[in-house]
């Protein structure tokens, strides 16, 4: 059958195979058998080269199955927060996503256990594989796995027909994991090597198909059918005209295009990196995303080898897989500098670029507007006629749904809400598109003090829900005398560490005026003096400043420390409307400046009349919706009004 290339290829690549959910045991150096916790990732060789693929910048998809359960619709939402088209991932009515337990011994020793008996996605078919789907991609990529078994594997040869067909490339990983063959038992999941005659035959039975065939030593020698390495890649090619590339270890890898030569060092290769092995699970998907990037960008095979060793070090410096693999700017960052410690995840300039640059959010991606309702208050609210703690809660539910009305389910728009007070507002949010951010400061503490909640290291943390946003509030000031400046710059890096720690983003919110007279420099130099401190905030809340000299000079502090963060949102004061329309017009000329977080000005004079029984639900809702709605309007009017006169 001749090829034909297709018009309109708007896919880099597909992959097709194994989706999982992988926990991943957080306690280093112990038995699988003694974990106490783990951690959430998604997994499988396809899913996870998907990701790593997109990530650095190719525009990927997965054909799959999961179930129609919450870890299938983890999966979903996960690939879709890392840029992942997911029209290829279909759900399973009847079977449960895949499982995976894995543990980190040593550096050798990587136990886990597959609960894949009868999963979603080894339910996948011939009717799953969509032809004007496949006719969009420029590659198609399988995994070994997936041709175990008469039904993934006819889905498996009807892809990467309908590929050729359609003047796609073709790659496979090999990925072979003998007991996902049924030649190991459960046990044995950490086992990469067992020899088969009936798994040899299978794969050298489908190795013409492709363009691209890359594995191990060990996973050659099952796709060969020696443990020769030489002879297993000369049994390969006598079936395959496909370029050949082999994993060594520590020693890299090769690419072989034609004959193979007498011995490995003979081939083709890319730089390596002297880094510490610390997980080696998932580092061949990070090898192959690498290596997909420079193939479909037509690099020479040593260009394409020396991403894939990159991606490769990165995966085995840090913990999970996915998780573990690089942006193109970081993975740029990176072959640029060099190794300076051998421990990439503990390397602060590099982990600072894999955060900013691979973390995600509930908002799809799109940050360049934050119209935010803050009723976060807690003083302001307790000190109000009429209230006790059940009011004041009821009341945030009702800011709740005052926000959701005007949000509509559309990106763009969030909350601050606290756990004291709007405990059961804050639960309610979470799910519903909304930014969320959560304080920790103690009201108007100067120095500054963290709610009790937290613990003395802020270890509380580790019970958000992953899409709350950590919000500290800071009273400071440049004059601030050395003690005070030193005990709130500890009290914030406290929190910022552990925030990253446990994976949520973090919002720094100073402000200056409460404290002492400002001038057009005075926000700049705070901004400077936390990044000195070592804090990186995803987000900044400013006072609104009236001069645009004040707003160029923080921004330019902003962007000298973190070309990577996330923006700044304007906080309110209990200003008026006009104020803050004035307010507005200065700062929405700066595109770092994403939009608002305003409280008072929406809730206040509400809440008054509601705790006094002046009004009712239904008016105290509608009128905050209203008002919620006006302050979106004046923001969107300034910044359409400041780009019309770029």
């Amino acid at each position: 059958m001749g090829r034909r290339v297709g018009m309109g290829k708007t896919l880099d690549v597909i992959t097709i195979g194994r989706s999982s959910v992988d926990l991943y045991g957080t306690q280093i150096g112990g038995r699988l058998e003694d974990m106490g916790s783990f951690a959430k990732y998604i997994g499988g060789s396809p899913t996870n080269i998907a990701c790593g693929t997109a990530r650095l910048g190719l525009k990927t998809a997965v054909i799959t199955r999961v179930g129609d359960e919450h870890m299938g619709r983890f999966i979903r939402e996960q690939l879709v927060r890392e840029g992942v088209d997911v029209r290829g991932v279909a759900t399973d009515p009847d079977r449960l996503t895949a499982l995976v337990l894995l543990g980190i011994r040593d550096e050798a020793s990587f136990p886990l256990i597959f609960y894949r008996e009868n999963c979603a996605d080894m339910a996948l078919s011939e009717e799953d594989i969509d032809e004007d789907f496949i006719a969009e991609a420029r590659a198609v990529l399988a995994t070994g796995t997936h041709l175990s078994h008469p039904r993934t594997e006819a889905a498996v040869l009807k892809a990467l027909t309908l590929a050729r067909l359609h003047g796609a490339k073709t790659a496979l990983d090999i990925d072979y994991r003998p007991n996902l063959w049924g030649v190991a038992g459960h046990g044995d999941g950490e086992s990469r090597f067992v020899e088969s005659g009936k798994v040899t035959t299978k794969l050298q039975g489908t190795l013409h198909l492709f363009d691209l065939i890359v594995g191990t030593e060990e996973e050659f020698h099952i796709a060969g059918g020696t443990t020769d390495t030489l002879a297993a890649l000369r049994a390969v090619r006598a079936v395959s005209e496909a370029t050949l590339v082999c994993k060594r270890g520590a020693k890299g890898a090769v690419a072989f295009e034609g004959a193979i030569p007498d011995s490995l060092d003979e081939g083709q290769t890319g730089p390596g990196f002297p880094i510490e092995v610390f997980n080696v699970l998932g580092a061949g998907d990070g090898f192959f995303s690498g290596l997909l990037k420079g193939w479909l960008e037509g690099a020479d095979w040593p260009t394409a080898l020396k991403y894939a060793n990159a991606c490769g070090a990165f995966a085995v410096s840090r913990h999970g897989c996915t998780p573990a693999y690089p942006s193109l700017a970081e993975m740029e960052f990176f072959l640029e500098r060099g190794v300076i410690r051998p421990d990439l995840r503990n390397d602060e300039a590099l982990e600072q670029i894999h955060w900013a640059t691979n973390r995600q959010g509930r908002m799809g991606g799109d940050w360049s507007t934050m119209r935010v309702f803050a009723f976060d208050h807690r003083i302001q609210l307790e000190q109000m006629a009429g209230y006790t703690p059940a009011r004041g809660g009821a009341f945030k539910e009702l800011c709740l749904k005052a926000a959701l009305k005007v949000a509509r389910g559309r990106p763009g728009y969030g909350i601050l809400c606290d756990n004291r007070i709007g405990r059961a507002a804050l639960h309610a949010a979470s799910g519903t598109g909304l930014w969320i951010g959560r304080p920790c400061e103690w009201p108007g503490s100067r120095p500054l003090q963290l709610e009790p909640e937290l613990g003395p290291d802020c270890g509380g943390l580790q019970e958000w829900a992953r899409e709350n946003v950590v919000k500290v509030l800071c009273f400071c000031h440049p004059d601030d005398d050395a003690e005070t400046r030193r005990d709130q710059e500890a009290t914030v890096k406290r929190l910022f560490t552990a925030a990253r720690r446990n994976g949520l983003e973090f919002l720094l919110e100073v402000i200056p005026s409460k404290v002492a007279p400002v001038d057009d420099g005075t926000t700049a130099t705070l901004i400077g003096q936390f990044y000195a401190a070592g804090i990186y905030p995803d987000w900044w809340k400013l006072e609104p400043m009236v001069t645009r000299t004040a707003w160029a000079n923080a921004i330019a502090a902003i962007e000298a420390h973190d070309r990577h963060t996330r923006g700044i949102v304007v906080l309110g004061l209990d200003a008026s409307e006009a104020d803050l329309a004035a307010s507005f017009e200065v700062a929405a000329e700066f595109d770092l400046v994403r939009g608002f977080a305003i409280g008072r000005t929406i809730f206040g004079e509400v809440a008054q009349g509601w705790l006094a029984g002046t009004i009712d639900d239904a008016e105290a809702t509608d009128r905050m919706a209203e008002r919620y709605a006006r302050l979106c309007a004046i923001w969107d009017r300034a910044r359409e009004t400041a780009r019309r006169a770029l």
